[in-house]
C-alpha cells in the first residue's frame, strides 16, 4: 500500500472579461485553504474538485483549483 502525503487545496471563482467590466465581479474564494490526505496528485485534485459548490459546476471554466504538495 502506498503512502498518503498531505496536499492542500484552495478553489477560486474568476469572472469573464464581460462580468468584470460590467457588472465589476472579481475574483473570489469559493473554497477555502483545506489540508487532506491522498496517495496522489491526482486523487488529491479529484478530492478538492468534488467541492466546487453546486452553483458554479456550470462555470467550470472560471473555477481554478490551487494545490500543493508538502
Amino acid at each position: 500500500m502506498k503512502k498518503s502525503q498531505l496536499f492542500q487545496y484552495a478553489i477560486l471563482w474568476h469572472p469573464t472579461e464581460k462580468q468584470s467590466k460590467e457588472e465589476g465581479l472579481k475574483s473570489k474564494v469559493l473554497v477555502e485553504p483545506k489540508t487532506i490526505l491522498a496517495e496522489t496528485q491526482p486523487s488529491a485534485l479529484m478530492a478538492a474538485s468534488m467541492e466546487i459548490p453546486s452553483d458554479k459546476k456550470d462555470q467550470l471554466d472560471q473555477i481554478e483549483i490551487l494545490l500543493r504538495p508538502f
